[in-house]
């Protein structure tokens, strides 16, 4: 329970490091202070890890010096993955080595006869709560997705996946003044990474946390320490301050604000297509607040490596994928019974629901990897799913090139369609053209992920994508998701990219697929409280309604649809006059003719008028959102009479 009380708990130094021959920090000089919690980010290659190295004294800059207080007690997540016969809950409490040094103190008294020392010892665990220790270890297993049978399973016995969940419980499980995270949240589900975000909320120490996952890093940094340029930045606030920053600097580059409102351009048409489909004010108001601030970050991303595109959607019919009576499994029993379920050709769905019940295998049985147990699968003619899973970065062909990968698929494409194509993807040169064999997990996941789009799929259909993805690959895939005008079904602990590319969500749980009529914040509360549990337990005690008082407020709540509806459809007008007013901006803002010196007024008054209907627009949108949850409200009322 001690915790060191220094002001500065990590203090660089006029830091240089290089690896092999390549310079990463050049000069480097930052404090983080006691109980800071530093989001550290930074494209794939910049240096991150090498300074988790420095800072765990693997590794010695160059020059410079590394200073942290002699007695900290630091604790980080091993990359290497556990193996062998020791037991799960065994290799978590290992995590706590004062623990295991005491106990074997103790093993050599009982050895030795040695009464005293024997005293000692006990003494000792009872001075660090060892009674507590067991159980600890088991929230911790179990608020990572393990179950209480997994507790006695070797450590060998696990995926590879599980294992490194055992190397962040014990890493949790360490008593530390400094944490030190290397990407948590790689092979989390969502459930496991809200109740990750929860912990690291409570802790006392000081954390730093390399990770991509950028509504994680919101929720828990209050720092952000961004690698660029062999520079290191230290920046207060979470992830989307830094952003916001980092847009403002790089919105001065005139020269990159053409790329800026091609960007924009694509999210406002992805706004105003999901805002005409809405039905559930509750869930719009979140995805589009999220969806109007993608607009205001852009420029923090114009010098994104990472440029592609889903092709449109080429088949004509409506429903796409339709499942009918449906039961879903692997043989035995059922996971999911009884499905009924239509994709149709601009259905956008996240699914959730707790890890084990059945969002894999709802996915797989759609793609039709496995069969069906019972009941039936119905495909529209022609139709192309594009499909991503973490297992095929284990099918890619580690002897060829991202290049024959692509010309397997399509034999007859040019060569310098398909090199132009995954230079999109940040492949160039030797990347393209050499063997993958040594590409890193996250360089796998952008090759499997071109693999998907190069097929111009109809329905694409994504379980976990954004494993090693980094944070512009991320905002990229996003970008692309937002602009496909085909349908979308998506397994992701990433709640950015879900609040931004799906428009609802099925619940998969207790053996049933269901519509989920909240958003993600209330699927949040809904896991931590366990309402699910608690509104069955309260059933029982409702009162009977009165039905004639249902029906005379009812017919109240009817009669104040009318107006509200002509107030809504007035709004709506509004919106559209200000998004045409907008877009009509935007596309003079695309005449490089403006961004010469003796224009420098005309741009000015543009930007300015730009961001006049913004406001507005942003204001009709409050609006749009108000009358639309109380009309619905209105609207339920009144069917229940």
């Amino acid at each position: 329970d001690r915790l060191l009380q220094s002001a500065a708990m990590i203090s660089l130094t006029s830091v240089s490091l290089q690896r092999g021959g390549k310079p990463l920090l050049t000069d480097v000089s930052a404090v983080i202070h006691t109980g800071q919690r530093v989001g550290l980010i930074g494209a794939n290659g910049a240096g991150k890890s090498s300074v988790f190295q420095l800072l765990l004294d693997q590794l010695h800059a160059d020059s410079g010096d590394v200073s942290l207080p002699r007695q900290a007690r630091i604790a980080h997540m091993a990359q290497e993955v556990a193996h062998g016969e020791r037991l799960a809950l065994d290799h978590v409490l290992d995590g706590d080595s004062q623990l295991r040094a005491i106990e074997r103190k103790i093993e050599r008294a009982l050895e030795a006869g040695n009464d005293l020392a024997l005293a000692a010892g006990y003494g000792e665990l009872e001075n660090i709560n060892a009674h507590t220790a067991v159980n600890r270890a088991e929230q911790l297993v179990s608020g990572l997705g393990f179950s209480t049978d997994d507790f006695q399973r070797p450590a060998r016995e696990f995926s590879g996946g599980w294992r490194i969940r055992l190397n962040l419980a014990q890493a949790l499980m360490c008593p530390s003044d400094i944490l030190l995270l290397d990407e948590p949240t790689n092979h989390l589900d969502l459930d496991a990474t809200i109740w990750l975000e929860q912990w690291l909320k409570a802790y006392r120490g000081t954390l730093v946390l390399i990770s991509h996952d950028r509504d994680f890093i919101d929720a828990i940094a209050t720092h952000i320490a961004h690698i660029e340029n062999q520079q290191l930045r230290l920046y207060t606030g979470n992830y989307s301050a830094f952003e916001l920053q980092r847009a403002e600097q790089l919105a001065q580059q005139q020269s990159e604000y053409k790329k800026q409102q091609q960007s924009i351009g694509e999210m406002h048409r992805f706004v105003e297509r999901f805002r005409a489909k809405a039905t559930k004010a509750k869930q719009a108001q979140s995805r589009l607040k999220a969806l109007a601030r993608m607009e205001v970050i852009a420029p923090a991303h114009v010098d994104s490596p990472f440029r592609f595109k889903f092709a449109p959607l080429d088949i004509q019919a409506d429903t796409l994928l339709a499942m009918h009576e449906a039961d879903l499994g692997y043989g035995g029993e059922p996971i999911l019974r009884g499905l009924n379920l239509g994709i149709l050709r601009d259905s956008r769905i996240g699914l959730l629901g707790p890890n084990g019940a059945g969002k894999s295998t709802l996915v797989k049985s759609l793609v039709g990897s496995i069969a069906l147990m019972q009941g039936e699968r119905v495909c529209a003619n022609n139709l192309r799913i594009g499909y991503f899973a973490q297992h095929q970065l284990e099918d890619l062909d580690m002897g060829a090139s991202p290049l024959i990968h692509v010309q397997r698929l399509s034999p007859t494409a040019s060569e310098q369609s398909i090199r132009n194509f995954l230079g999109g993807f940040n492949f160039h040169g030797d990347n393209a053209t050499g063997s993958i064999g040594h590409f890193s997990g996250g360089e796998k996941a952008r090759l499997a992920l071109a693999l998907v789009v190069w097929q111009k799929p109809d329905l694409v259909i994504m379980d976990e994508p954004t494993n090693h993805l980094d944070i512009e690959m991320r905002h990229a895939l996003n970008v692309a998701l937002q602009a496909f005008n085909g349908a979308v079904i998506l397994v992701a602990h990433d709640r950015h990219l879900l609040r931004n590319t799906v428009t609802e969500f099925l619940l998969v749980a207790d053996g049933k697929v269901e519509p989920f009529g909240g958003d993600l914040d209330e699927y949040e509360s809904w896991l931590i409280s366990d309402k699910k549990a608690s509104r069955a337990d309260n059933g029982d005690t409702l009162k009977a309604p009165d039905r004639k008082a249902q029906r005379r407020e009812a017919a109240e709540q009817r009669a104040k649809l009318h107006p509200l509806k002509r107030e809504l459809k007035q709004v709506e007008k509004e919106m559209d006059k200000t998004a045409v007013a907008i877009a009509t901006i935007d596309e003079q803002l695309l005449d490089e003719a403006l961004y010469a010196r003796d224009s420098k007024a005309q741009l000015q008054t543009l930007l300015e008028q730009q961001g006049l209907l913004k406001r507005q627009a942003g204001e009709l949108e409050e609006r749009w959102l108000g009358l639309s949850d109380e009309l619905e409200k209105l609207e339920v009322a009144a069917e229940t009479g």
